[in-house]
Order: structure tokens, then sequence, then C-alpha cells
């Protein structure tokens, strides 16, 4: 039976406007109406960063987060390219997350510029969620001269498509009971889980909106596309998420660094000592069932000259060959050989819940799905290491290495 409307929840997706991009708009007015991208130098296509964000007008080149700086100003040379001011960014965040906890504690932060808020129990105070909505945009936009989209449902997952659809500066509200209505028209692609691969076997399948999934029988689709992701997919097409908002703070950050005895001049050994790292934050993020978005290295050269390195994976990771390329990467653009290395170490962050991450087309132990061998041998070495200790099976590349990752 449904829910008296009393006890129905009332959630908000917020999800700040190209935020980086927009602050810089704000700070210097000259780039308004410019196509702004946020990222590490292009060297006139020869750089080796990634974007950070894009504000609309370079999206209109088909520019976006992740992708390769060069790539971007290939599409872009025109473009203004503003190296980001993470700090600057953390601390206008923390405004605006003051803005949010004004009206309720029940914040679930997704990343600087997004999170979901519960405001279940603040309609008696502050009005309807509509209502609510519309005063935490308006706040923004005097407090901080930035805009938000605002997405209001009865859960998570509709919350959040629905902030997202008309973006910028929108507010979309979808009344309790009118969610598998709101969701009917839209591609598959807006489903959680839905990648390149899953949206390919749905178009096989003849499934082209979400509403198609949402007509099929709960046991069609997991027949066709494994268990789990056939009743998760079903189930979201019907806007049904049962998920809460979590307000917990949580751990921000798992790493593991290793300052050498000596000052190292072996790159070999930092590139070794590096995927040691991996393998134990890798190990680390798996016992404790989460997956991290963000990679982060951290070198100190002889001296205690320190430096780091980020980049934000397309998919939130919990696998050293997922990790350790991205850390290698990372190290050897901010390397000098001209200098000692004193520590090396890597860091995930950016957590998701394991219901927050990539589903993939077939379960994990399905053989034929995409990385199911590395994630067997990857169980596979975490149960020996419980059982008879971190170095009774290492990798092959670490076998002459004394380098332990936890």
């Amino acid at each position: 039976m449904p829910q008296p409307e009393t006890r129905l929840r009332t959630i908000l997706h917020v999800d700040m406007d190209a935020f980086y991009a927009a602050v810089e708009m704000r700070e210097d007015p000259s780039l308004r109406g410019k196509p702004v991208i946020i990222g590490s130098a292009p060297h006139k296509g020869r750089g080796r960063g990634v974007v950070s964000t894009a504000n609309y007008e370079a999206r209109r080149y088909g520019i976006h987060s992740a992708m390769p700086i060069s790539q971007a100003w290939r599409r872009c040379p025109e473009g203004a390219y503003v190296r980001p001011r993470i700090g600057f960014y953390a601390e206008i965040s923390g405004r605006i997350f003051d803005i949010f906890r004004s009206f309720t504690d029940q914040v679930e932060t997704l990343s600087l510029d997004e999170a979901f808020l519960d405001v279940t129990a603040s309609r008696r105070l502050f009005g309807t969620g509509p209502e609510i909505a519309a005063r935490i945009r308006q706040r923004i936009a005097e407090e901080e001269r930035l805009t938000a989209s605002v997405g209001v449902a009865s859960n998570k997952y509709v919350a959040k498509v629905a902030s997202d659809l008309k973006k910028p500066d929108a507010l979309v509200v979808v009344p309790p009971g009118t969610e598998r209505e709101f969701l009917a028209p839209l591609s598959v692609a807006r489903l959680w889980g839905a990648g390149p691969k899953v949206q390919a076997r749905l178009a096989q399948l003849g499934l082209k909106t979400i509403g198609d999934l949402a007509r099929n029988k709960p046991e069609f689709l997991e027949a066709s596309l494994g268990r789990k992701l056939g009743r998760r997919l079903h189930e979201l097409a019907n806007g049904v998420d049962v998920r809460r908002v979590d307000p917990r703070p949580g751990r921000k950050s798992l790493g593991k660094e290793v300052t050498f005895p000596r000052d190292v001049e072996d790159r070999a050994r930092v590139e070794r000592t590096l995927l040691a790292l991996c393998e134990g934050v890798a190990r680390s993020l798996r016992k404790k069932g989460i997956a991290g978005r963000t990679v982060q290295l951290k070198l100190r050269w002889d001296g205690f000259e320190t430096h780091t390195r980020q980049r934000t994976l397309e998919r939130p990771a919990d696998m050293t060959e997922a990790i350790w390329p991205v850390a290698r990467e990372l190290f050897r653009k901010a390397d000098d050989p001209r200098r000692l290395v004193r520590l090396i170490g890597v860091s995930l962050s950016g957590f998701d819940h394991p219901e927050g991450e990539q589903l993939r087309l077939l379960d994990d132990d399905d053989p034929a799905s995409g990385d199911a061998v590395h994630r067997e041998l990857a169980k596979t070495m975490d149960t020996v290491a419980d059982r008879f200790g971190r170095d009774a099976l290492k990798r092959a590349a670490l076998l002459d290495s004394n380098v332990r990752g936890t």
C-alpha cells in the first residue's frame, strides 16, 4: 500500500552548475561568454593533463570532465584554459554546504559541488520541498553569486535525474506518485549502472527508454542482464530507490606512503614501491567495501619539498589494475630526474557506497564479465593474504622487492 503523504520522504539533489568554471567567471568577468576549461595547461595540444570541468559554452564543443586536455585544446584552441584552485573552491563549497545545513542536518556530501538533502523533517519549519529548494537556490545566488540546479523527489535516484534534466539554473519537481511517468520517456542512459555495454545490450533487446524497461517483467531483465543488474535496473525504471540520505562524514581518503631510509635516485625502485602501495590501497578499499574516484599521488624530494598530483577516474575503483596506471602516470608527469625521492605515496578519495558503484553487465562471478578475471585474482590474493600473510603471494613485478603495501 502507498505510504501516507505525511510519511513520504522529500529528497533534494543539489548540483552546482559547472562549479569550478562558474567560480572563475565570477572572479574574472572577462571570462563570461567564453569557453572556459578548468585543467592543466594544454601546451598547444601537447599537454598531458585532463579537464576538471568546463562551462556550458565549452561543452558545446564536446568538451567534458576527464577528457584529455590535449583533446580539449584541439576541439577549442580559442578557449580560456584556467588552472584549478581546489583550495579556493573548497572554501566556497564550505559556505554553500552551510546553507544546506541551515535547512537540514541530513546532508550527504557527494563532492565539493553536489549533495543529497533529506528535508522531510524540515517541511514544518521551512515549507514544502519545492519551497525549500527555491530558498536554497536564492541564497546561493545572493550570497555566492552562483547558480545551482535542484531536483525534488521522493527518493535519491529520481531527484538526481531531475536535477540534471534542465541544467543550468533549474528547479525540477517530481511530485510523489509520478516517478514512473516522469522517467518513462527518458533514455536508458540515465539509469544508474547502464554504461555503454549495458546500453548496447538493452538496444539489442529493443529497450530504448526507461519506460520500455519498466513495462517488462523483472524476470525478463534478470535473465537477459544478470540477476543483480536486471533487478536493480527494473527497480530504478519504476522509480524505486529505498536508499537513505547518509549524513555521516566518513573517511575522506584512504592512502599509504613510504619514506625511504635513504633518498632514492633509482626510478625503477620508486615505481615498484608505488605499485606495492597501490596494491595495498586497493586491498584496503575492497576490505571496507568501498571504491574511490580520485587518485592522488604524494611526492617528496630530498630537502622535504612536497608535491601532490591527482586525477579523477571515470568510475570508482578498488582494483590495482585501475589505480596503478594512473598513479604511475601522475608520478612520471611530476618527476624531476635531477632530484632524489624521499617519500612516495598514493591515496584514493571520493568514495562511493557499494550500492552506488557502476553495476556490471553481468554478475561479478560470471566469467564473461569485463574484469571478472582480475577481480577473481584479487579476491584470491586477499584470501591468501588474510590467511598466510601479506607477503605469501606477490605480483611478479614485486618479487625482488621487500616493499609492503599494507
